[in-house]
């Protein structure tokens, strides 16, 4: 489903020089799994789940998902593409200020595939009520906790039956309980919908509760290009 083979992704520097912020020479995901990607704060984990996006575009490299070459696709493409077959679960939630919970998921609605109007209500509702938010569907963002408005983004994110799921960091902001239970949800609620996950996250003990954990470690200098900034290669891991 996914294919990563020799991603690099560098940034421009005075003198001509480049900074190799990330390097993935080849990582695979199937359908349905669920995978950790694990590293500290700074370890190239957000970079790599936007590249997969098509937020950022590497350097050099491929990035194969569900049969598509990313980088042959223009930018209008690319968001459409982004829209039907990718969910995407922030650290900070992102929610639309001034929406309800319901309102919010339905937002999500209006992109990718096309639900029609008259099935989103329902499927919002559904989602949220998968997610222990049925009691709390028409109450704004301002007017749920931490925890709540996660588990609101959590919803958005399978809106549209994406087949897999990019989540960055999503319970960096929240204490234990609630981050092992937002946790759990996420992996149970992708796991209903047929779709993959592929999480970012600091935290060991939450990312061996999926199918697998990969961590990002620092490249060795000088490797393939010089560098005096804090290059990271995925490495796998079982």
């Amino acid at each position: 489903m996914l294919l990563i083979e020799e991603l690099v992704k560098s940034y421009p520097m005075k003198g001509g020089q480049a900074v190799k912020v990330l390097e993935a020479e080849r990582f695979e995901m199937k359908p349905g799994e669920k995978v950790a990607i694990v590293g500290p704060s700074g370890s190239g984990k957000s970079t790599l789940l936007h590249l997969i996006s098509g937020v950022l575009r590497p350097t050099s490299g491929s990035i194969q998902l569900l049969g598509h070459e990313l980088g042959a696709l223009s930018e209008a493409e690319l968001d459409r593409f982004r829209a039907k077959h990718i969910g995407y679960v922030f650290q900070s939630f992102n929610l639309l200020p001034g929406f309800s919970a319901l309102e919010n998921v339905q937002a999500a609605m209006g992109f990718g595939r096309k639900i029609p109007a008259r099935e989103r209500k329902a499927r919002a509702a559904e989602l949220l009520g998968r997610v222990g938010l049925g009691h709390r569907l028409n109450h704004r963002s301002h007017q749920l906790s931490q925890g709540e408005q996660q588990r609101v983004s959590i919803a958005r994110a399978l809106a549209n039956r994406p087949a897999i799921v990019l989540a960055d960091e999503p319970t960096a902001s929240l204490d234990g309980a609630n981050a092992r239970q937002v946790y759990e949800l996420l992996a149970e609620a992708c796991g209903s919908e047929g779709a993959a996950l592929l999480l970012s996250t600091h935290d060991m003990e939450l990312a061996k509760r999926l199918d697998r954990v990969v961590p990002i470690r620092k490249l060795a200098p000088g490797r393939r290009e010089d560098s005096a900034a804090y290059p990271h290669s995925l490495a796998q891991s079982v």
